[in-house]
């Protein structure tokens, strides 16, 4: 009688017994003890390449614009190129917020491996389009895979990666996005150049083998792990540290390791985190200012990119009448110039810290693109000189991208860390990605070399706003355990 009534109780109250466990665990302190390594460089080869895949799948729109538009292609017309481009961000959105909720709640691995798989069939079903309307629809579920990526990839990468060296490593893997860009802008470059291949079969080719490499990285990732740090809130303490023994004997190779120096993290355990404890503490008085912070980064650099690169295939052409087969030479510049960007200055965002780093390149690249609007627009700046100015401007602006996401992941608890990412990558796309190519469609397709300079304007002043804005509610993260940055919800 005594037990029934004291289950009973534990129902009256809502309480599940297993809520009440508490574990202590050093995971967290272990795994940014541990020095760079071989093992780090192969994990981050298989999770990073995702950015890889994006990039070659935007350049790849871009270059193959106006083959799109062709008799041999599916002949879209401006309007419909940028809107294909609008539904691809707007699947990402649907995606980044539906696998970014299913990777805090199910666990890391599984999402990254599904959310690659989503996009790999997508993309070589977009290369069996006869029709505007298929296109979409491929395009959607692409854009849905990479959108649950940028969640699931980023929360994955932060966790395993040593936090001395977290900034440096997460840009340059959000920088690979440029390597596949330079390799998209090649790709179709090859396929549009006569050498065998018809126009009419050569962009179906470039969306296959696009979606075949997605496949085979698949392959790779079996081998990734899951997060310690998201086994451990499921008190799965057993699995962790059986996972952490593991890299560490990867990493040590029968050598001596750092010693472990940091308290234990005492967690109360909890399947999930139910979605009212998450808006509570991302609209909490301590999370508000990082919550427009993270808003107002987003935005802005996604209304950046997405306005530019999305449509400069179109700009060049339009305005300096570039020909199908010489488009990709035109996107390959600025994309290599991108890449070295984060390559560059990454190291500098752990050296240097977060918040001046973040604050110089967001207001630098911002100061760079308003210089150019006046220029382009009195016709004193050639397609020559256009390029040249834009690969300075991605040089900056790419490492600024890159720590948007870095910030993100870094300022919000271990469980929401992924919803968090997909909710602000939403927004962000939302508003800057999805409106913007929609927007600078119909910019080109009124043939006004001014209307196109105040769009150019207007993603300048959302960058040097998201300056001021890393200036004043900036968090300095450089060096720091995720757990010091933000306190688990889970801890006691």
């Amino acid at each position: 009688m005594a037990t029934a009534g004291m289950q009973q109780d534990e129902q009256k109250q809502g309480q599940d017994p297993q809520q009440e466990k508490t574990i202590e665990t050093d995971v967290p302190v272990r795994m940014d003890r541990l020095p760079w390594s071989s093992w780090h460089a192969r994990i981050i080869t298989a999770l990073g390449v995702s950015w890889l895949l994006d990039g070659l799948e935007v350049t790849l729109v871009g270059s193959l614009s106006g083959v799109l538009e062709s008799k041999q292609g599916l002949s879209l017309t401006d309007p419909q190129v940028t809107s294909a481009a609008t539904i691809y961000l707007a699947g990402a959105v649907v995606g980044a917020i539906l696998f970014g909720w299913l990777t805090d709640r199910l666990g890391r691995k599984k999402l990254f491996l599904v959310t690659l798989a989503t996009y790999s069939l997508a993309t070589v079903g977009t290369a069996f389009s006869h029709g505007l309307l298929w296109f979409g629809v491929c395009r959607f579920f692409t854009g849905l895979g990479i959108g649950g990526e940028y969640a699931a990839i980023n929360s994955a990468v932060d966790e395993l990666i040593p936090g001395k060296v977290r900034g440096t490593v997460d840009l340059v893997v959000n920088g690979t996005f440029w390597v596949g860009a330079s390799l998209g802008a090649l790709a179709a470059m090859f396929l549009l150049g006569n050498h065998g291949i018809s126009q009419a079969m050569g962009w179906r080719y470039a969306f296959g083998i696009g979606g075949t490499l997605g496949l085979l990285v698949l392959l790779l990732r079996l081998q990734v792990p899951e997060s310690p740090r998201w086994l451990m809130l499921r008190g799965k303490e057993a699995d962790a540290d059986r996972i952490v023994k593991d890299i560490e004997a990867k990493v040590g190779k029968g050598k001596p390791l750092p010693p472990v120096e940091g308290d234990k993290l005492k967690l109360a355990v909890r399947d999930h985190t139910p979605m009212k404890d998450i808006f509570k503490s991302m609209t909490s008085e301590e999370n508000r200012s990082r919550s427009f912070l993270g808003f107002v980064l987003m935005v802005g650099q996604s209304f950046f990119f997405n306005a530019v690169f999305f449509t400069y295939g179109l700009v060049v052409k339009k305005f300096f009448h570039i020909s199908d087969q010489q488009m990709p030479i035109h996107l390959l510049p600025f994309a290599v110039g991108s890449f070295f960007g984060p390559m560059t200055l990454g190291r500098l965002f752990d050296k240097i810290g977060r918040k001046p780093m973040i604050t110089a390149t967001y207001a630098i690249a911002g100061v760079l693109l308003a210089a150019v609007c006046v220029p382009f627009a009195t016709g004193h700046l050639g397609v020559k000189g256009l390029g040249i100015c834009f690969t300075v401007i991605f040089f900056v602006a790419s490492s600024a991208a890159s720590a948007a996401y870095l910030t993100v992941s870094e300022i919000f608890p271990l469980e929401i860390r992924a919803f968090a990412i997909a909710i602000f990558y939403a927004i962000g796309t939302c508003i800057g990605g999805v409106g913007a190519p929609a927007m600078f469609g119909l910019l080109i397709a009124s043939g006004s070399k001014t209307n196109l300079a105040l769009g150019y304007g207007l993603g300048a002043v959302l960058m040097m706003t998201a300056a001021l804005c890393e200036g004043i509610f900036g968090v300095e993260a450089a060096g720091k355990s995720l757990e010091s940055v933000s306190k688990p919800l889970q801890s006691r």
